[in-house]
C-alpha cells in the first residue's frame, strides 16, 4: 500500500470526485481510477462508490480517511522537520485558504517574495469563499476576515480592516457628490447579496462612538467582491470596500473616499485579518515560515 494511493483517495474525497482530483493533480482520471482500485483491493473494501450519475464516500471509506489524514500529516511533518534540520532550510508542502478576493489582491501580490524566501517550500493555495474546514480538508493555514469563530484553532491578527464608501470621479462628476451618509439614499449604491451589505450600512464619525444607520438602495447587486470593485471603479455608483482592496486605487485617484471622517461597516466596526492554523501544522517548520512571514508582511505593509 503507497502512502502516494493514500494522499490521492484523500484528493478524490476532497475534491469529489476522480476528474476534479485528476484535475488537481494534472493527471490522467484513468490513473486516478487505476490507483484507487488498487487501493481498495490491498484494503479489502470500497473507499468510493461511483457511476456515471453519482459519486459517494462508503461509510467505511470516510472512516478510514478521517482516520489516515492526521497520520498523514504526522508523516509529512516528521519528514519536513528531518529535512528542515539537515537542509538548515524550511522544506515541504503548505496548504493555505483565504476568500477569492483576499487571496488575489492580498495574498498573491506577496507569493512571489515569499517564494523567493523559501523556495523549499511548496504551496497549495485554496482560495474560497466557502469556510474551509482546516482538518477536516488538511488546510494548513487559513486567512480569514472577520471575528475568530472556532477556538480549537490557533490564531494571530494580521492588521485591522476598516471599510471605506468610496465612488469614482467620474461618477461624482455626473451625479454629485454626498454631503452626509444620508445623502446616500439619492444615489444608487452597488450592493453585495450579504447581510447588512444588501440595504443598510453603519457610520460613526472616527473617534466617536454614536452610530447611524443609513438605509442604502440600488439596481445592481453583484455576489463577488472583486466584481463589485471594478463595478465601483467604472463609475456605476458608490460602493462599500475594506481598505485592504482599494488602498491603491485611493493612493491613485481611481476612487475617492467619500466620508473619510466616518467610520464604516455593514457588519461591526471592529473587525480583522487573521491568520488560523490547527495545532497539529503548528509544529511543522514550513507551516511557522509561512506564517511568520505573512504576519510581519501584513504588520509591515
Amino acid at each position: 500500500m503507497k502512502i502516494d494511493s493514500l494522499r490521492l483517495a484523500l484528493s478524490v474525497q476532497r475534491a469529489g470526485g476522480f476528474a476534479a482530483a485528476a484535475r488537481e493533480a494534472g493527471i490522467d482520471p484513468s490513473l486516478v481510477s487505476r490507483s484507487i482500485g488498487v487501493l481498495e483491493t490491498d484494503l479489502g473494501f470500497r473507499l468510493f462508490t461511483r457511476n456515471t450519475r453519482r459519486f459517494a464516500v462508503t461509510d467505511a471509506g470516510s472512516a478510514f480517511l478521517k482516520r489516515i489524514a492526521p497520520l498523514l500529516d504526522d508523516f509529512d511533518s516528521a519528514r519536513a522537520e528531518a529535512a528542515s534540520d539537515q537542509q538548515g532550510a524550511p522544506v515541504g508542502r503548505v496548504r493555505l485558504t483565504a476568500s477569492v478576493a483576499f487571496g488575489q489582491m492580498w495574498l498573491m501580490p506577496r507569493v512571489p517574495a515569499l517564494r523567493q524566501t523559501f523556495p523549499e517550500i511548496s504551496l497549495d493555495l485554496v482560495l474560497s469563499d466557502s469556510i474551509v474546514d482546516l482538518v477536516g480538508d488538511t488546510v494548513d493555514i487559513a486567512l480569514r476576515l472577520g471575528p475568530l469563530k472556532d477556538s480549537s484553532l490557533v490564531g494571530t491578527t494580521l492588521f485591522a480592516v476598516r471599510h471605506r464608501v468610496v465612488a469614482a470621479p467620474g461618477y461624482l462628476d455626473l451625479h454629485g457628490r454626498p454631503r452626509a451618509p444620508h445623502d446616500l439614499a439619492q444615489h444608487e449604491c452597488l450592493l453585495l447579496p450579504m447581510q447588512g451589505y444588501l440595504s443598510l450600512w453603519k457610520f460613526r464619525r472616527t473617534g466617536k462612538t454614536d452610530e447611524t444607520q443609513v438605509t442604502v438602495a440600488g439596481k445592481l447587486v453583484v455576489s463577488s467582491p472583486l466584481a463589485l470593485h471594478h463595478a465601483a471603479l467604472d463609475g456605476l455608483g458608490p460602493a462599500l470596500l475594506p481598505d485592504w482592496m482599494i488602498a491603491s486605487d485611493l493612493e491613485a485617484g481611481r476612487l475617492l473616499d467619500l466620508f473619510a471622517d466616518h467610520d464604516v461597516t455593514a457588519t461591526d466596526f471592529d473587525t480583522s485579518a487573521t491568520l488560523l492554523y490547527a495545532d497539529r501544522s503548528a509544529a511543522r517548520p514550513a507551516v511557522r515560515a509561512v506564517a511568520d512571514y505573512l504576519t510581519k508582511a501584513a504588520r509591515g505593509r
